[in-house]
């Protein structure tokens, strides 16, 4: 999938599910993609400080990043080190049925 067509779903994904954190300056939304090789939350957080993701494997941070482009390089690096676990087709594909 391409990177345009991820940031759009991703980005209305975020503006249909997003929740506050308490004093209404960051929102954030989240998904979990569960998989026989291990569970992958991705959570998007827009805040003063722009926009952050939050990459958890098995309940586990293994990165925080600020901005898109080193969101994607960072995909890259979780893809590697967690083969099958990243599917951006299958998870953007289920993220857009959803909204």
């Amino acid at each position: 999938m391409e990177k345009t067509d991820i940031k759009r779903i991703f980005e209305t994904f975020f503006e249909k599910y997003k929740k506050t954190e308490g004093d209404r300056s960051s929102w954030s939304a989240f998904w979990t993609e569960i998989v026989p090789g291990g569970v992958l939350e991705l959570n998007l957080t827009k805040c003063p400080k722009g926009t952050t993701f939050k990459i958890f494997v098995d309940k586990k941070k293994v990165a925080e990043v600020l901005g898109w482009d080193a969101y994607f390089t960072t995909m890259e690096t979780v893809a590697a080190n967690h083969p099958g676990l990243y599917d951006p087709d299958k998870i953007f594909s289920d993220m857009e049925f959803v909204v």
